[in-house]
């Protein structure tokens, strides 16, 4: 399954850190409530990893008021093989 990054930026006010903070973790989901924020080190957006179909399915975990400025990215992995391939075909 295709497992993607929720990013949801606020604004650096404290007020805006801890309103972020309180959206995602009253709405119960699992995963909003697992969100790991960078406030404390002035990086202020929450990051949350799941395992969904789309990117509109991952966005839609979101509550209707952050979505607007979230940023979903495809996550995937890649192998020492998988590069040595990509090189190969680039570098001859």
């Amino acid at each position: 399954m295709p497992r993607f990054l929720i990013e949801v930026p606020h604004e650096a006010e404290t007020i805006a850190c801890a309103r972020a903070v309180k959206i995602l973790l009253t709405t119960g989901s699992h995963y909003l409530t697992h969100a790991d924020w960078g406030c404390t080190d002035g990086v202020h957006k929450g990051w949350i990893i799941v395992d969904v179909e789309s990117k509109n399915e991952a966005l839609q975990i979101l509550p209707p008021a952050l979505r607007p400025h979230a940023t979903i990215v495809l996550l995937n992995k890649w192998g020492l093989e998988q590069m040595e391939e990509l090189l190969r075909h680039h570098h001859p």
